[in-house]
């Protein structure tokens, strides 16, 4: 089976053609007929007899070895080499490290390195709390993965898990000023896990737990979070959970419901789908069922999946049973995180009025948008080439952002909650409508109100270790020049 990778890339074929046995527009005939389209050609070399083209080609990753074969195929032609846009940009991978001071003397030398670092060395063993001040630790956030659930792909190992964590680390830097390093561990060891990012733990604010398969990653990120003081936060469950639900804060605005009475079906109960509930149980809502393989999970259930056990023991007020097609009966809201056509428009039909629903399975949702065409008040997925898109992004930079600032020892879920009504205030009244219930990504304002909300929420929880910075009463390491609180 091919794995949907998403989205279109472009590929640059440099090939040779001879003009008595081919014609140009049989290329182009023969690139369009394999599922691409030429955005651009250059001449390299032309000659009386033999041409030597470079043509850049936007097509579906799937379909390019398809587009290749097409030409190697035609009589006239000699593919002589094909480079992908997407993997030259990884070349050499896609961050590094840069110095913040330039050394331009032997005093600068001393200084930075032996012998004038020992005295900030001994400053931090004198007093700990000042490695915040002191290090690079303040700012910096590991993202740990162990390959073992990578977007889409499955178990493809540290190794290819880097590019993706590389990514994440770009994005934290870019939106958010957060530095962070990639940290991808070969072992799926739990116990090697956790001993491993506790080792690392001194030198970052923080711990970004990413593409960890379940059940392993609720062990490792509860066990992070009881031994470590600096928080620990697994994004696929946690950043997931409250990006949903500031768009059905908006949601239940927009078609006149309330959260707390409204009945919700969620379909996929693993990482992600527990955190939902638990966001979703803690925003107010009480009847959540949820709906796995066996189908609706029911108190009473002996279930060895410990996902599984929590939420029928904690959800279905009502004790439903059945299958998704059974208890999606009078539904307001579906939640999917689970897998692509689970959901079918049968099944929309029989929902209450007015259907919200949240499809989010990646790169192909529960049931695509067209499909519910006129039967769906509100839909949301998570790809990018649709309205509302539910992404991760929303949230991680600006609550890492907010931690890091305040010296969080952890994330509570008081601050998740706050994350979740932040995001979903950066759309306004005025612009709230059916495709519109969530900010886009590159909204420059939703960072600075995730950072502010979280920052409030941390020092109500009194997790915050630093002064409180909301009144003012902090001075900056610049200002005291001793590494401030």
């Amino acid at each position: 089976m091919v794995v949907q990778t998403g989205g279109s890339t472009n590929i640059i074929i440099r090939l040779e053609t001879d003009k008595d046995k081919i014609s140009f527009g049989q290329i182009v005939t023969a690139i369009g007929d394999a599922g691409g389209e030429i955005a651009a050609l250059d001449v390299s070399r032309a000659g009386k007899q033999k041409t030597l083209h470079d043509l850049t080609v936007t097509i579906d990753p799937a379909f390019s070895e398809r587009v290749v074969s097409r030409l190697r195929n035609m009589d006239g032609v000699r593919v002589v080499n094909v480079s992908d846009q997407t993997l030259l940009l990884h070349l050499g991978g896609k961050i590094e490290v840069h110095s913040k001071l330039r050394i331009k003397n032997r005093d600068d030398l001393s200084r930075v390195y032996t012998p004038g670092v020992a005295r900030v060395s001994m400053a931090i063993h004198e007093d700990p709390s000042r490695a915040y001040s002191l290090t690079i630790k303040r700012n910096m956030i590991a993202v740990v993965s162990d390959g073992t659930a990578v977007l889409g792909l499955g178990n493809i190992g540290p190794l290819a898990a880097m590019p993706v964590m590389e990514g994440k680390a770009m994005l934290f830097k870019q939106l958010a000023d957060v530095d962070a390093f990639p940290i991808c561990l070969d072992t799926q060891n739990t116990e090697e896990i956790v001993e491993t990012i506790k080792r690392i733990a001194p030198a970052f604010g923080g711990i970004n737990l990413e593409d960890i398969s379940s059940p392993r990653c609720f062990e490792i990120e509860r066990r992070l979070i009881e031994d470590l003081d600096i928080p620990v936060f697994h994004d696929d469950q946690h950043g997931t959970a409250v990006v949903l639900l500031a768009g059905l804060y908006n949601a239940v605005k927009l078609v006149g419901k309330r959260l707390e009475d409204c009945k919700i079906v969620l379909c996929g109960v693993g990482a992600a789908g527990t955190a939902c509930t638990k966001i979703l149980l803690s925003a107010g809502a009480s009847n959540i069922i949820g709906v796995d393989r066996a189908g609706a999970l029911v108190k009473g259930q002996h279930s060895d999946n410990e996902a599984w056990a929590w939420c029928a023991e904690h959800t279905n007020p009502n004790r439903e049973t059945g299958s998704l097609s059974d208890v999606i009966q009078g539904a307001d809201i579906f939640i999917g995180v689970s897998g692509p056509g689970i959901l079918k428009s049968q099944d929309v039909r029989k929902m209450a009025a007015d259907p919200i629903v949240f499809a989010m399975a990646n790169p192909n949702p529960e049931i695509m948008p067209e499909e519910v065409e006129g039967i769906v008040r509100v839909m949301a997925t998570g790809r990018s080439d649709y309205p509302n898109q539910i992404n991760n992004v929303l949230c991680f930079p600006g609550l890492f952002r907010g931690v890091l600032d305040c010296r969080a020892s952890r994330v509570t879920e008081s601050m998740k909650l706050a994350a979740a009504k932040a995001i979903a205030a950066v759309v306004s009244e005025e612009e709230l409508n059916e495709n519109y219930i969530i900010p886009s990504l590159f909204n420059q304002r939703v960072v600075e109100q995730v950072r502010q909300a979280v920052i409030d929420a941390a020092y109500e929880a009194k997790v915050a270790r630093r002064r409180d910075i909301r009144a003012g009463e902090f001075a900056s390491e610049t200002e005291t020049g001793n590494g401030g609180s």
